[in-house]
């Protein structure tokens, strides 16, 4: 799979365009100043509060673990740092704060002390802002994208080509290999990745 067929999925997964996919297409060469060299760094707890949010989106099954295990939050910082434009970096720095402060609103604790059942509540919640937020007609009433649509983004696209996500949520099949053109399919089997 390559890079621009994932970002297809990811955006059909999540309803719209991936926030930074033309720099994801050009390698994260932007030419513009980003990551360290802007002076953008993020905390142990942010991380941590990430990987919850990714955990919580994609949670480990009996077949395979999920997104934490994966560590989507270190990902996510990579992605942010070295490939969002300087608007989106902020929507995602100011978003982790909002999604905590709304949760210690709604729930009296921060997300990741938070149980599993409230995690889910919680970001069902968040989604379905982030759909109205995205449906405004009058473009000047938002500006940039909602930050749980990046989060969610950030999150499919790091566990789907993290180790954990293409061997064990997948089919994997290293390439190069043997051409078989005749595959058998039962229903329920995992996708294919490559």
């Amino acid at each position: 799979m390559d890079r621009r067929e994932l970002l297809k999925m990811v955006a059909l997964l999540t309803g719209g365009s991936i926030i930074g996919g033309n720099i994801f297409l050009t390698g994260c060469t932007s030419g513009k100043k980003q990551g360290s060299e802007s002076g953008l760094s993020f905390n142990k707890t942010q991380i941590d509060l990430l990987n919850e949010v990714a955990d919580t989106i994609l949670p480990t099954t009996e077949r395979s673990p999920g997104a934490k295990a994966a560590d989507v939050g270190s990902f996510m910082t990579v992605i942010v740092k070295d490939c969002y434009e300087p608007e989106d970096q902020k929507i995602f720095l100011s978003g982790i704060s909002e999604l905590d402060e709304q949760c210690i609103k709604t729930y009296k604790t921060g997300f990741v002390d938070c149980t599993a059942e409230q995690k889910l509540s919680f970001l069902t919640t968040l989604e379905k802002e982030a759909k109205e937020y995205k449906d405004k007609k009058n473009t000047e009433e938002r500006k940039g994208p909602h930050y749980f649509t990046m989060f969610k983004q950030l999150t499919l696209l790091g566990y789907f080509t993290s180790e954990i996500g293409c061997t064990q949520a997948m089919r994997y099949v290293a390439i190069p290999g043997r051409y078989e053109g005749d595959v058998p399919y039962h229903a329920g089997d995992r996708a294919w990745a490559t």
